[in-house]
């Protein structure tokens, strides 16, 4: 007799009994699962959370830097030449907060104290945060630096700039070259070269060839519509345009021939000996078959000698003088 009930096909050769004890077996198993990762996610009693940053409590009230300097004494006094100070001018802004333009409204921070996590503290804050927080006004004049290497690295702004006590015009925390050898040693040993650009003198500056916040170039170089203007804006005598362009300078740029930061090679050429540097493309030339000399004949005198102008010529498409 039919009833209402309905009716579990089972799999063929299956038995009833068997599949309904692997699937209470599968439930079982996938709530103990969830149970382990949720007590491992969760933090240990009286352990305290890994984010430190403070993030401002949501009914805050600005309260005014001249609640800050009561406890921040050491900070304020010596604020007011620091450039942020105009932010308390500034269209829109509270009058007076200059404090909590960066940290946040600071009511809920005074009532409990002075409890950390009721206001934005750089110091603890991740460098995401931090770099956030900057680019809130900076991002007009910085806006590829999340794209740049600091930023992927976790280099943020307070890694390189003291923003209170930092006596630099740009609130770094040193001078540069200094602040950018703390990280970039290998370059420091390329400066340590008998032939180097003025950078250890104070003649040049690092900010000079990169924008430290960041381009579409490699290694944070300065971007223009002529790469090389980098070089050119101070070698002015090769930065040309000429008739005939050798080649490598306008595909390859100064870098091809030359190592910028330091070498131990006159003129920071890449390799002490000239003509092994032209020939690495002028291969033909090392057995004299293009001069009809005889075999390594050439290497007694440099490429040079007549080929003079090798960054360009408006008068000789070999770069004859």
């Amino acid at each position: 007799m039919h009833t209402d009930r309905p009716v579990t096909r089972l799999p063929i050769n299956a038995a009833p009994g068997k599949r309904s004890g692997l699937l209470v077996f599968l439930t079982l198993w996938l709530g103990a699962a969830i149970l382990c990762a949720t007590a491992l996610a969760a933090p240990a009693p009286g352990a305290k959370s890994s984010d430190q940053s403070g993030k401002q409590a949501p009914n805050a009230q600005y309260v005014g830097s001249d609640t800050c300097a009561s406890c921040h004494e050491e900070v304020s006094k010596n604020f007011a030449t620091n450039p942020h100070t105009k932010m308390a001018l500034m269209p829109g802004n509270h009058e007076g907060v200059t404090c909590e333009n960066c940290h946040g409204a600071g009511s809920e921070h005074v009532a409990g104290g002075g409890d950390i996590t009721k206001i934005f503290d750089p110091a603890k804050a991740s460098s995401k945060d931090v770099d956030a927080k900057c680019l809130t006004c900076h991002a007009g004049a910085h806006p590829d630096f999340l794209r740049s290497p600091h930023a992927k690295a976790n280099v943020s702004c307070v890694s390189c700039h003291s923003i209170h006590a930092s006596k630099e015009e740009t609130l770094l925390k040193a001078p540069q070259p200094t602040l950018c050898f703390q990280c970039h040693g290998d370059t420091r040993a390329a400066f340590n070269m008998p032939f180097h650009h003025q950078v250890p003198e104070g003649l040049i500056k690092c900010t000079d060839c990169h924008d430290v916040h960041g381009t579409f170039a490699e290694n944070n170089l300065r971007t223009a519509a002529d790469q090389s203007a980098i070089c050119t804006k101070c070698h002015t005598d090769v930065r040309g345009p000429f008739v005939y362009e050798h080649t490598p300078v306008k595909a390859e740029g100064c870098t091809s021939c030359h190592s910028p930061h330091g070498s131990q090679n006159a003129r920071l050429l890449n390799m002490p000996s000239i003509n092994t540097l032209c020939n690495q493309c002028h291969s033909r030339v090392a057995n004299g078959t293009v001069h009809g000399q005889g075999a390594g004949s050439d290497e007694l005198e440099p490429c040079t000698t007549c080929h003079t102008y090798i960054h360009g010529s408006n008068i000789n498409a070999a770069f004859l003088r």
